[in-house]
């Protein structure tokens, strides 16, 4: 989908359980800053990795193509990792989110010192793992191609809005789990209000708290 000639993405809820209930399994806790992969998943959790519904895991569960066990006493469902890596495989789903145990973010913005402070603390934070672009047009380009968990999304950048990039974005089913956190200090409220109308799930004004954003990043994402 071609948007002014400048932007082209061709873009082709609940977990069983609250993540602050949830019984600790093996392998969760994080090691020298990153979370270790884990050995069991919620329904939940497997759709983050998967990038699908979390409704499209539990029929696949329910169904037998995803192998995995009841906790007993209860109707959650709790998915092994070595299952979950083969019902990956069977369907070509990339291994990437499982592999790495971090989040994708997506930085777009064209100020290199916004960028730069973006880069320096997710990195260092160790739950995620970053890439960035400056344009509109890149950010379809890497939108597909990294498939983020979340994008931070300049509104002014040189080429396109950013309410025409959440826009693009949510026309494709691929992207709906993605959260999309708007920045920029240019706006006001109606048009904070479009922005909101248009698919982004937070606004957030310049200048920012880095710390307090990345308590919101973590809330969405369900890191929390």
């Amino acid at each position: 989908m071609a948007i002014e000639g400048r932007l082209e993405f061709n873009v082709s809820a609940n977990p069983d359980i609250p993540p602050s209930a949830s019984t600790p399994v093996p392998g969760s806790s994080p090691v020298n800053g990153s979370p270790a992969p884990k050995d069991v998943y919620t329904t939940g959790e497997a759709a983050e990795v998967c990038k699908v519904s979390q409704q499209t895991i539990i029929r696949c569960f329910d169904a037998g193509r995803l192998t995995g066990f009841r906790v007993p006493g209860s109707k959650f469902r709790r998915i092994p990792r070595d299952a979950l890596v083969r019902f990956m495989k069977e369907n070509g789903i990339p291994l990437d989110n499982l592999e790495s145990g971090r989040r994708k973010v997506l930085v777009v913005d064209d100020d290199a010192e916004i960028v730069e402070l973006f880069v320096d603390v997710l990195t260092r934070d160790g739950r995620f793992e970053v890439k960035t672009a400056a344009t509109g047009y890149d950010a379809g380009v890497l939108t597909q191609e990294f498939n983020p968990d979340l994008m931070i999304l300049d509104y002014m950048l040189p080429d396109i809005n950013g309410n025409v990039v959440c826009q693009t974005v949510r026309t494709n089913p691929k992207f709906e789990q993605m959260k999309i956190i708007i920045v920029s200090g240019v706006v006001n409220q109606e048009e904070i209000n479009e922005l909101l109308q248009a698919g982004a799930d937070e606004f957030v004004k310049k200048p920012f708290n880095i710390e307090k954003l990345i308590e919101r990043m973590s809330e969405l994402l369900q890191l929390t």
